[in-house]
């Protein structure tokens, strides 16, 4: 199990990184407090203690925060874990294990990491490089994204989520939208993808049963990139305002037919009821977009149907399959 040992900050660009023990990571931001956070890719930075040791065995006498790393980390091979893979901060008095995997849980107040570049370009040669003709964070020296925030400690724990992927809930209610109804369907799906699939909730919004309000939710998930999987609920039968698959297609590159298909040919198993359902399955730039029902019973019964396939087709779209990351 990874352990955080140090949490560094600079309250200045060009200013060496001190530890300071804990912290806040906020979502979208980076560590607070630290200069180098920002709305980037590269919020927070991480670095293993082993990197730092070799540099110490050339004789260097090094401090947490050297490097200009915001996290230095024991027992995990930062620079072996693919591109976009999952990390959630676990406080040190937690039970291993919670967070990980189907069955797992993801309490709000453990901060969530995406991955997202290892090593970088050094444009400039640091007094390290200069002292010792060498420098292990262009090389060793990882970077992530927060996707949800919370306190960070030294002697917390740091644990890989192998194999999740990133979901965001999208309600379609007129008056889910108005507080006139309380969003059971969308807690159902959080239940279902966070506790039987073992995948983190990223995001999630009610809006009404308006086209392009639907669509713009859908778009900006997609081309920010702030989701793999994108699950909607409402708005899929033969009523006049049930919208979500036309503003689904709207924005459409490709479709996937035969998700929506499995998902119905299940549905009448149940009930004959299930071929009224329009629910589309579509995809933009590398997120996966599925219409469900907006009832808790159809919400389960859908993603009862697609679970056996669902986690693969992710890994082809996202192109994680066998990814190894690269410096940018």
């Amino acid at each position: 199990m990874a352990r955080i040992v140090a949490v560094c900050v600079s309250e200045k660009k060009g200013t060496q990184k001190k530890d300071v023990g804990r912290g806040v990571l906020v979502a979208g931001h980076g560590l607070e407090g630290d200069a180098h956070a920002g709305p980037w890719h590269r919020q927070v930075s991480l670095l293993g203690v082993e990197s730092v040791e070799k540099m110490r065995a050339k004789g260097l006498e090094l401090e947490p925060g050297a490097f200009g790393e915001n996290l230095l980390v024991e027992g995990l091979d930062l620079t072996s874990l693919p591109l976009g893979v999952l990390m959630v901060v676990r406080g040190a008095g937690e039970p291993a294990g919670e967070a990980a995997g189907p069955g797992g849980r993801f309490p709000e107040g453990w901060p969530l990491l995406e991955l997202t570049q290892i090593g970088k370009e050094c444009h400039d040669r640091c007094a390290i490089y200069h002292a010792v003709g060498d420098c292990v964070m262009p090389r060793e020296g990882v970077f992530v994204r927060v996707l949800r925030g919370g306190p960070v400690a030294a002697g917390d724990h740091l644990e890989v989520l192998s194999g999740a992927f990133r979901v965001a809930v999208l309600t379609a209610s007129d008056k889910g939208s108005r507080g006139e109804r309380e969003d059971v369907s969308g807690e159902t799906v959080r239940q279902v993808v966070e506790e039987e699939l073992g995948w983190p909730v990223v995001d999630h919004a009610v809006v009404p049963d308006e086209r392009e309000a639907i669509a713009a939710r859908l778009r900006a998930w997609a081309d920010e990139g702030r989701a793999d999987l994108v699950l909607t609920t409402g708005g899929t039968g033969l009523g006049p305002r049930d919208v979500t698959p036309d503003a689904t297609l709207d924005i459409a590159e490709r479709v996937a037919p035969g998700i929506a298909e499995a998902i119905r040919a299940y549905g009448l198993t149940k009930t004959s009821r299930a071929m009224l359902s329009r629910g589309a399955a579509v995809v933009r730039g590398r997120t996966l977009i599925i219409n469900l029902p907006g009832s808790p019973r159809g919400v389960r019964e859908s993603l009862e149907a697609v679970k056996p396939a669902l986690g693969h087709g992710l890994e082809i779209l996202t192109g994680r399959a066998g990814e190894c990351g690269h410096a940018e």
